[in-house]
């Protein structure tokens, strides 16, 4: 399971970088890489796990993986970042990033409780509303004066590599990938079996934190350096994705059923809960800001959620 996981970030980190030399060599514009090419490639190894482990006929694990990641990276990487270093809120996180994340995790409960699969038709929906969202976003930043924040995770230097080296990155990347997904689910079956919990408790807790380990990795390390530390929209747009773009396209390629109850009465309910919170959180009582005693609520009620997790089992 640890060496999956090694293998899904490194080949997470060579998809990116070659995704985006790629572009640069199609022309594609800074802004338009960033909030496209660099999101997908970011979602790439939770989208992997979610294939292999609905392939497998491990939905929980599918499921979970996401739904934890999600809960994940609200309790775990936004409370610890914003524990060490207070952060900051922009007017469109609660005027378009805010209200799409909300938006589709309802939507998401609403499809899996009506008939306990994600189908073919319920991922394209997905799909398609992540790609008006892009949209709108795009259209957004393009007017907007200051669109330094949108296009500072891609690297520039990139502009300038070879071909060779472009695919070399790609196969590296996509190797990484296959084995990384497919021995994380294998590794999480194994360990759900000897723990003698479920796949669900595995996949939400465990796997989840794996595939968050590197924003985690990124916001603490610009925390602590004390520079703009990873953006609320960042983690955000990652949640967005991990809905959108993971399910959505797993859905589309083999129907992810609900085989675990508490899925829908436990986890979904944590991940609207953490979702529905920086609402308040970000305008009580000091507004647009997130410091560090909501840094330490979030990451208390996220330890809690998992101890909840495991005390139950199944």
């Amino acid at each position: 399971m640890l060496l999956g996981l090694v293998l899904l970030v490194v080949g997470g980190e060579f998809l990116v970088r070659s995704s985006v030399a790629l572009s640069f060599k199609f022309n594609i514009s800074k802004l338009v890489i960033g909030m496209t090419v660099v999101s997908f490639a970011t979602s790439a190894p939770e989208l992997l796990v979610s294939l292999q482990a609905a392939l497998d006929g491990s939905p929980d694990i599918a499921l979970g993986n996401v739904i934890g990641s999600n809960i994940a990276n609200i309790g775990l990487v936004l409370g610890i970042t914003a524990f060490i270093s207070p952060l900051t809120i922009d007017k469109d996180f609660y005027k378009l990033n805010w209200p799409m994340m909300m938006l589709l995790s309802i939507a998401l409960y609403f499809m899996l409780r009506s008939g306990l699969i994600l189908d073919f038709k319920e991922g394209l929906a997905l799909m398609i509303s992540l790609v008006i969202f892009l949209f709108v976003l795009i259209r957004r930043s393009r007017k907007a004066t200051d669109i330094a924040v949108e296009t500072d995770e891609v690297d520039e230097t990139l502009q300038t590599t070879s071909n060779f080296k472009v695919i070399v990155w790609l196969l590296i990347g996509a190797v990484a990938l296959f084995f990384g997904s497919e021995w994380l689910v294998a590794g999480a079956k194994d360990m759900a079996f000897s723990l003698g919990v479920s796949e669900r408790v595995i996949s939400v807790t465990m796997v989840a934190i794996g595939t968050s380990v590197p924003e985690l990795a990124a916001s603490v390390i610009a925390a602590m350096k004390k520079e703009k530390a990873i953006s609320l929209g960042n983690l955000i747009g990652s949640n967005i994705f991990n809905i959108a773009s993971v399910l959505g396209l797993t859905a589309m390629i083999h129907p992810i059923p609900v085989n675990n109850p508490n899925i829908l009465s436990q986890d979904i309910f944590w991940m609207l809960g953490f979702a529905a919170v920086l609402i308040p959180l970000a305008f009580l009582p000091k507004r647009l800001s997130i410091g560090r005693y909501k840094g330490a609520l979030l990451l208390g009620s996220y330890i809690l959620f998992v101890y909840l997790a495991f005390m139950g089992g199944n």
